[in-house]
């Protein structure tokens, strides 16, 4: 498969399991812990790499020892790190995941971890035959990364600002149910809210819009087809990284290939396992 690059965070990740969270003056005991690399770019990345897929990662950690660990680590898990900045005098992010009756997220993410438009390989994302831009970066930042791209341009959730000029760039957008009511400007309380919405989105640009709908599944659509799959039969520990993976899954799918339909199905796939256990980091098979 062609090489796919992911332009998105790079964090550290504290996952913390507690059977409650105490209030104001408690205490309670970790019953779990995990430490690993995560930020929503280095998790589609991971999830990438897990399923087969040439990856390279575009991101910002500090020059400080846990930003080396970190690109060390994405390194172990198969993914180019040449293009991962280091940040002087800046602290790489930290994400703290408090997982109990559902989960708290902590961020610290500095300016300095977001991208710059000077930190981009344009010709690495010209190169490549999907980008997947993760919209937590500086909107003009993401639109130049998506610009830049020949191939496949993947846009994960909603921007801040630009967003017509970020649709024309796409062809594939993912979104959570917030993002996509964001994305459309329509109030999305089912099924054929989100088939609706998703069809003014593409209108804008993209060829298949991907949204969540709370409560009913992933809804697909694409110019001559559309599916629902609704949410699978999982015990759910911890959603962080679910979007994640879903991003991973579909994009690979895509990439080597598949059709919509069968696409959609893996991505649904990967993200019920993934919400399977805690913390972000996807735990996906090649396929």
């Amino acid at each position: 498969m062609d090489e796919i690059v992911v332009v998105g965070q790079i964090a550290r990740d504290l996952v913390l399991v507690v059977d409650e969270v105490p209030g104001p003056g408690g205490t309670a005991p970790v019953r779990e812990r995990r430490e690993m690399l995560g930020g929503k770019g280095a998790n589609i990345a991971v999830g990438l790499a897990q399923l087969g897929a040439a990856v390279q990662l575009v991101g910002v950690v500090g020059e400080d020892d846990v930003g080396g660990r970190l690109i060390a680590r994405a390194g172990a898990d198969g993914i180019g790190t040449g293009a991962v900045v280091r940040r002087p005098d800046c602290a790489t992010g930290l994400i703290v995941d408090v997982v109990a009756d559902g989960w708290r997220y902590l961020e610290d993410l500095p300016d300095g971890v977001l991208l710059r438009e000077e930190d981009l390989p344009i010709d690495l994302i010209e190169r490549a035959a999907a980008v997947v831009v993760q919209l937590q970066q500086p909107p003009e930042v993401a639109l130049r990364a998506a610009r830049a791209a020949h191939g496949r341009v993947v846009l994960d959730g909603a921007p801040e600002r630009l967003r017509a000029e970020l649709l024309a760039c796409a062809d594939v957008v993912r979104a959570d149910h917030l993002e996509a009511e964001l994305l459309s400007g329509r109030k999305i309380a089912g099924a054929e809210d989100a088939v609706a919405a998703a069809r003014d989105v593409m209108a804008d640009g993209p060829g298949l819009v991907a949204f969540a709908v709370d409560g009913v599944g992933n809804v697909f659509v694409w110019d001559d087809g559309q599916l629902v799959v609704p949410l699978g039969d999982v015990e759910v520990v911890d959603t962080t990284g679910g979007g994640d993976a879903f991003v991973a899954a579909l994009t690979f799918a895509l990439t080597r290939g598949d059709s919509p339909a069968d696409a959609a199905r893996l991505a649904v796939k990967a993200s019920g396992a993934t919400v399977t256990h805690p913390g972000g980091r996807p735990d996906l098979t090649r396929c």
